[in-house]
């Protein structure tokens, strides 16, 4: 059983909401990110979303556009990505990581080297966000041979055809997308969010979590009152890019200071 199978199988024994985590590898600093890694695991998140810099990130928001801008300026690619998560796995080797990025550095690799590399590093699975079902299933398959997993997504104007497509070739969990627009866009209208989440929860048991616009502790909290889990990104991202402070295991506590407050939030 896989390390994401077995923590989203432990959650829904617990009844317990997931709580995933996103940052960009190498931002602000190379040295910011195995400390942060390590000081989410510490603080309660269950899945570790690692986002591979790229120069074209269109489906982000300005802030965590800046992110990948700030990574690429130390020269982070997705070779330095998959072995950020190869050094996280030394001392930590239960917390499922997830790398999310752009098809092009994987393509460029090589989809079946791509998923070789990912296993040999501990790394359990990718979300490629512009890669489309009709298009991933090479990925997909070279994935499924290293037993990893390939995340879609699901969006508000998803029909509810395409979306019983979409849960039929999902692996792992699938992340809804909780506004139209990118990460970051605006602030989320919980009750249009609860309302088409369960529409498509109707259509698969896979695990379904919410994404996009989730900025706090208060909006993570009531998101997860009818979600199996949340993701939370740009507010980490904007929060590391605006500390003054070089040293990184400042930057992984202050981190861990927010982070244990969504966790606090999504367990009432």
């Amino acid at each position: 059983m896989s390390r994401l199978t077995q923590r989203t199988q432990t959650l829904q024994q617990q009844n317990r909401k997931a709580l995933v985590s996103y940052l960009v590898c190498g931002d602000p600093y190379p040295s910011a990110t195995l400390a942060a890694m390590r000081e989410m695991a510490d603080a309660g998140v269950d899945i570790i979303e690692l986002g591979i810099p790229f120069s074209d990130p269109m489906a982000e928001g300005p802030v965590i556009q800046r992110g990948h801008e700030r990574a690429l300026k130390h020269g982070i690619s997705l070779q330095t990505t998959i072995d950020q998560v190869q050094e996280f796995r030394t001392f930590n080797q239960t917390t499922p990581v997830i790398l999310m990025g752009y098809a092009n550095p994987i393509e460029q690799y090589g989809y079946k080297e791509f998923a070789v590399a990912a296993k040999n590093a501990g790394i359990d699975g990718v979300l490629v966000v512009d890669l489309p079902p009709e298009e991933a299933t090479p990925l997909s398959t070279a994935m499924a041979e290293q037993e990893l997993h390939n995340i879609l997504l699901l969006a508000p104007t998803t029909s509810a055809s395409r979306a019983q497509m979409i849960f039929s070739q999902a692996s792992g969990f699938v992340y809804y997308v909780s506004l139209k627009g990118v990460t970051g866009a605006g602030h989320i209208d919980v009750y249009e969010v609860k309302r088409m989440y369960s529409r498509f929860k109707e259509l698969s048991e896979l695990p379904l979590y919410v994404g996009f616009g989730i900025k706090d502790a208060e909006t993570a909290g009531k998101v997860a009152e009818f979600s199996d889990g949340i993701v939370i990104g740009s507010a980490i991202v904007d929060a590391m890019g605006n500390m003054e402070t070089r040293n990184a295991d400042e930057i992984a506590s202050r981190i861990g200071d927010f982070v244990r407050s969504v966790r606090t939030a999504i367990d009432k």
